[in-house]
């Protein structure tokens, strides 16, 4: 079973900078990618950055290209979101998550971490 840990939410100021982390536990995990989605609360899941495991290959929404950077530790089976000019508008829950092998969609979700922008 594959469990996933955040770490790092908290609050910050506009224009501030905020490391999210998330440690993957579990027997031969080996992804296909992972990624960070955020959630505010009436609104639907959404997307922020995925990593291919193998290669690193990395994809942003439009939303925070530019500012967020998602990156792995293969040996540590951890993944970053590094978030940077952050805006009121990246308050959200973050969750990472993981897609296995063969899977269409993410299996695996931690249980989210708060980020608060604001003064």
């Amino acid at each position: 079973q594959v469990q996933l840990e955040e770490s790092g939410g908290g609050l910050v100021q506009p224009g501030g900078s905020l490391r999210l982390s998330c440690a993957a536990s579990g027997r031969a995990f080996r992804p296909v990618a992972m990624g960070w989605f955020r959630q505010v609360p009436g609104k639907e899941r959404e997307m922020g950055a995925r990593i291919r495991w193998s290669n690193g290959e990395t994809f942003y929404a439009e939303s925070v290209r530019g500012r967020f950077t998602i990156s792995r530790e293969l040996r540590r089976n951890a993944v970053h979101l590094q978030m940077s000019s952050l805006k009121s508008e990246d308050t959200a829950v973050y969750y990472c998550a993981a897609q296995r092998v063969g899977a269409t969609s993410y299996n695996y979700w931690g249980q989210g971490t708060q980020v608060t922008v604001s003064s």
